[in-house]
């Protein structure tokens, strides 16, 4: 029998990057200030975590004009929503024994 940390994402060991995955989860998409403030962080760290995330396929990142403005867009790839619902649930698995 396999330990349960066995099934724990690698990507969402760092704090930040479970807590985007965590606060993308619960809307469809979100601007990168309002992400940056649910996660408590400062723009260059969720600027380095986000790359991240895109690079391994956990999230869509796109650039859009709101007046004189480019604003970034965040959402969950289905990708991303499968790693963190597996990620949970092994840690659920994890704490109950």
């Amino acid at each position: 029998m396999t330990h349960p940390r066995s099934e724990l994402d690698k990507e969402l060991l760092s704090p930040l990057r479970l807590s985007v995955l965590a606060a993308l989860s619960r809307v469809g998409e979100a601007e990168f200030s309002a992400v940056r403030d649910a996660i408590e962080t400062n723009d260059a760290e969720l600027s380095r975590q986000l790359t991240r995330l895109y690079e391994v396929g956990y999230l869509l990142i796109d650039k859009r004009r709101s007046g004189r403005y480019v604003k970034t867009w965040i959402s969950l790839t289905n990708e991303g929503r499968v790693a963190l619902t597996a990620h949970v649930a092994a840690l659920k698995r994890i704490t109950d024994n």
